[in-house]
């Protein structure tokens, strides 16, 4: 095998398959990453749950296959000097590698062993821009649940109807939602949940870019093709919470709030609030005024914000990082707050029609001051 590319293009589809190596496997041949020069250059890594392949355009003098050790590899590549890097693999696997006056020598290993990527099929896809999906994901992965009793919870599920792709998640205490208008209808009703370590991985190959991105739904299985990268990975099974039931509707109560002055409110009683110094942040909704408190062992810390309308003094207790969560994903200027009473979930929603999602946070039983 012999090919020779440009650094950057390498270091580039290293950096994004090599997120997907397995860094310690029974199997050893997925603790490196599958090279094939063919039609150009593919870089695969794949850690029996999701894979990344890479395409590359490389002038190809000798196709080939061969697994090259990862780390070892990508380090070089990365010190390499800017320019063509020519790559050449005997038959014992002697691996040469040459750019510039820099040259280095190592081992690599047969790409027979290497386990074949999961068939997702030649279904039709769905297109979205990139940065429609980026905030899809961006805007609902915080949410997901990190409990392995209900492993459907800790995925994203995704939800296509005619004209419109949502993401929803949720853990038990919160939930996050995101609904992208399309276009053009897609044809199409179709849900899955896709574990949130796979879609870290998409997100982290999305362009903030008007470039399509594309998704392929097989039998158990997702591929998503994002401009040179292809990502492959397996579904989550099992029955998602019915978020449409849980949700509050025709709230009595509905509050216009700014976000960056409520987050930034809420950011500074969080100051004393800690994974070991716990408290909720005591909400009480008044008449164009929202006072936020809370005490801890370390402290105490109180604050008000500006609303628009009347709280009828509800007093609530919420968990200080989901309502920042929740505000930080809000990509609007203004958010309405909807409210039932103090036992009930806040639900945060656009203000206006130009947004589409929901993020709900359950409240926290508060003593009586």
């Amino acid at each position: 095998m012999r090919f020779t590319c440009e650094k950057s293009m390498l270091v580039t589809g290293l950096n994004i398959t090599g997120r997907t190596v397995a860094q310690k496997s029974s199997l050893s041949v997925i603790e490196g990453i599958l090279c094939k020069a063919g039609n150009g250059l593919s870089l695969i890594g794949y850690n029996m749950e999701t894979a990344i392949t890479y395409l590359i355009d490389a002038e190809v003098f000798d196709a080939g296959a061969c697994i090259l050790p990862a780390k070892l590899f990508g380090d070089i590549i990365r010190r390499l000097p800017e320019g063509p890097v020519t790559v050449v693999v005997d038959e014992n696997y002697k691996v040469s590698i040459r750019a510039g006056y820099a040259s280095f020598t190592i081992s690599a290993e047969s790409a027979d062993d290497y386990p074949e990527l999961p068939d997702v099929g030649s279904g039709r896809n769905i297109r979205i821009p990139q940065i429609a999906l980026k905030e899809l994901i961006s805007g609902t992965i915080f949410a997901v649940s990190e409990n392995q009793g209900r492993p459907i919870h800790t995925g994203v599920k995704f939800e296509v109807e005619n004209d419109t792709i949502s993401a929803i998640a949720v853990d038990g205490f919160r939930l996050a939602r995101r609904t992208f208008h399309t276009e053009e209808a897609v044809g199409r009703n179709m849900s899955f949940v896709v574990p949130a370590q796979g879609l870290k991985e998409v997100e982290k190959i999305l362009q903030d870019s008007d470039e399509d991105a594309a998704f392929t739904l097989g039998q158990k299985h997702i591929l998503f093709q994002i401009g040179s990268a292809t990502l492959i990975c397996r579904l989550l099974e099992g029955d998602f919470l019915d978020w449409r039931r849980v949700v509050p509707t025709n709230c009595p109560v509905k509050l216009t709030a700014n976000v960056g002055e409520l987050a930034s409110s809420i950011d500074r009683v969080g100051l004393i609030v800690s994974e070991k110094y716990k408290s909720p942040v005591r909400c009480v909704f008044s008449n164009q005024v929202l006072q936020l408190r809370t005490n801890t062992t370390i402290g105490a810390a109180e604050d008000r914000c500006s609303i628009a309308g009347d709280g009828k003094e509800l007093e609530i207790g919420f968990n200080v990082r989901y309502l920042a969560d929740a505000l930080r994903a809000i990509p609007s200027e203004e958010v309405m707050l909807e409210l039932t009473n103090g036992l009930s979930p806040i639900v945060l929603t656009p203000a206006d029609d130009k947004y589409d999602y929901a993020y709900m946070v359950l409240p926290v039983r508060i003593k009586n001051s």
